[in-house]
């Protein structure tokens, strides 16, 4: 039978065969290349073993008297001092800087200007200054009283008995790190929210209580990092008592380099290897405080140097591991 005009004729075609499965090959994702990196890595390089080097074979720094001096007694009897002068200063500046705080931040304005001034004054003159005129205080002053202004004494003190070499470099050092400590201090009180403040007082504890458990515990945080810095200052600033005729590490460097001219080189890399040492250790504990009152401030505590060491040795093997699977 045939078809009629204008049909279409529907023809069958037989499905295509699927295209042969594709292997898949693992393939490593090139990181990106940064040649100023490697180039500033390769300077910083060349620079440290030219340094090292110049360290290790210049005879002139004289690396056998070093060994020689660093643990003698003259130079420990030195660090003593200077450890004995840094913890006075730092325990009597932290409380004079709270105290000097809480009054720059109080409402009468005797005390805020009486702080505001001390603070302006100390921070103005030099430390070796404030340490001579101390030193030089009994010419001004020969005796010290306690009693009613303008009226009879109650007790009288002998000021060049008082006023021995340790206590001019304490006191000196004391009064300037007080002025530095009541900023600091001042800067971590009123980096605390003030809603802590208003629900403090909405509970009806006294003040002192709200400074002593919420204020203050919180403001740590802020005032320990900035503090630190303060008291690595002041291990440093101990090389000044000097100049008052205490003999700390500083000192009995400098004694010693007068009577062994030769060897001036060996006993100030001495003294800075110590102070390299005591302004490491100091860090190492700046850490841990810091760790200690971040608890409940931050979702996970910072790791410490133990915990990022097993971390990298870690990644070390599984990127060792992959790399061997590939």
């Amino acid at each position: 039978m045939s078809e009629p005009p204008g049909a279409v004729t529907l023809v069958e075609v037989p499905p295509a065969e699927p295209p042969p499965p594709r292997k898949l090959t693992a393939q490593r994702v090139q990181p990106l290349r940064r040649p100023g990196r490697w180039i500033a890595t390769a300077v910083v390089l060349v620079l440290a073993a030219q340094f090292a080097h110049g360290l290790v074979t210049n005879p002139f720094y004289q690396w056998d008297r070093f060994g020689y001096w660093f643990l003698r007694p003259t130079i420990l009897d030195g660090l003593l001092i200077t450890l004995e002068v840094t913890a006075w200063s730092a325990v009597l500046g932290l409380l004079g800087g709270i105290l000097l705080a809480l009054a720059r931040l109080s409402r009468s304005p005797v005390l805020r200007a009486a702080s505001w001034t001390y603070v302006w004054a100390l921070r103005s003159v030099p430390l070796i200054v404030v340490l001579l005129f101390l030193y030089n205080f009994s010419a001004l002053y020969k005796t010290l009283s306690v009693g009613v202004p303008f009226g009879p004494a109650f007790f009288t003190f002998d000021e060049s008995r008082l006023a021995t070499d340790m206590a001019i470099a304490v006191i000196g050092l004391s009064l300037n790190e007080a002025a530095y400590a009541a900023e600091v201090v001042r800067g971590g009180i009123l980096s605390v929210d003030q809603g802590q403040h208003e629900a403090s007082s909405a509970l009806g504890l006294p003040k002192g209580y709200q400074f002593r458990r919420i204020v203050f515990p919180q403001a740590l945080r802020s005032i320990t990092p900035n503090y630190v810095n303060q008291l690595i200052g002041l291990i440093k600033s101990t090389s000044l008592v000097f100049y008052v005729s205490l003999l700390d590490l500083f000192g009995t460097a400098q004694s010693m380099g007068s009577t062994y001219p030769g060897d001036i080189v060996p006993l100030l890399l001495v003294v800075t290897v110590w102070y390299l040492i005591l302004t490491s250790l100091v860090s190492v504990v700046q850490f841990y405080v810091e760790r200690y009152f971040a608890r409940g401030a931050t979702r996970s505590l910072p790791p410490t140097p133990l915990q990022k060491l097993r971390t990298g040795l870690r990644d070390l093997r599984e990127r060792a591991r992959r790399e061997a699977a590939v």
